[in-house]
């Protein structure tokens, strides 16, 4: 998963974290559940930066039954 960041403000971000939402998809499109995973910010991010950092996002085999497929669509960051 690449998400792009872009510090907008007047000072630097120093710490803070990336929440995924990773979806259990059914083969008739039913959203079985959300399992939430958390990374660290790519921090420091001074004024007007940009970063584009890569993650992979994964899950236990036994929480995604056959037929089933996993998709990462909510994306929060908390910055402090």
């Amino acid at each position: 998963m690449t998400v792009a960041f872009h510090n907008s403000g007047c000072t630097a971000v120093r710490s803070g974290s990336v929440t995924f939402g990773t979806h259990v998809i059914g083969a008739l499109g039913v959203d079985w559940g959300t399992v939430e995973s958390t990374v660290p910010l790519p921090v420091p991010l001074a004024p007007g930066a940009r970063k584009s950092p890569v993650w992979t996002v994964c899950l236990d085999a036994w929480r995604v039954p056959l037929g089933m497929v996993i998709e990462t669509r909510d994306v929060s960051v908390d910055w402090d």
